[in-house]
């Protein structure tokens, strides 16, 4: 199976997660031909994967609709601005990477907890089948442990919304684990 085919089912396979207590994209509008709508923009099917968490919470996502659904990512937020300076770093665009979240679904409010079950039934519903044979880079906690669960050989790495560091520090670190992918 050549990589878009992989990447067509992974958005099927996207399509068809439901899980109690979270909305779809295409319950939120949201859905289209992407896995995470950050992947319009950072959606390159051989670039370095970057896995985080999850996207975006369902009110976040349909307060900046008009951004989200040009762009697929919020350039304000701090997730973002670190990402930007990683990738001023090591010479690369958005185009260049593949970033996606190990749950493919929207939670019901801000910095939500997920639990471990549902991250997994996330990834092993749709999160596997974007690898594609790359070694993913694992920003944050829940990313990296949920790749551990399953055995993924990975880079683990702080989340680029981590507090307690400045943003070019975090850039820093990230940078570091891009490089070594």
């Amino acid at each position: 199976m050549i990589a878009s085919d992989r990447y067509i089912d992974a958005i099927r396979r996207r399509r068809a997660l439901s899980l109690p207590g979270y909305r779809t994209l295409a319950e939120e509008g949201f859905d289209g031909d992407y896995v995470s709508p950050i992947q319009m923009t950072s959606g390159n099917l051989s670039g370095p994967m970057i896995i985080s968490k999850d996207w975006l919470d369902a009110p976040s996502a349909n307060a900046n609709r008009a951004i989200l659904t040009q762009q697929g990512y919020l350039p304000g937020n701090p997730y973002n601005r670190v990402i930007d300076k990683v990738l001023d770093l090591v010479g690369l665009t958005r185009a260049d990477i593949y970033i996606t979240p190990v749950f493919a679904l929207l939670t019901a409010t801000r910095s939500s907890v997920i639990p471990m079950k549902d991250k997994r039934a996330s990834f092993e519903a749709v999160g596997q089948y974007e690898l594609m044979g790359r070694r993913p880079i694992a920003c944050g906690t829940d990313a990296a442990s949920v790749l551990r669960g399953f055995g993924i050989d990975h880079i683990e790495t702080i989340h680029p919304s981590a507090r307690g560091l400045t943003f070019d520090d975090r850039a820093a670190r990230i940078a570091k684990a891009l490089e070594a992918a």
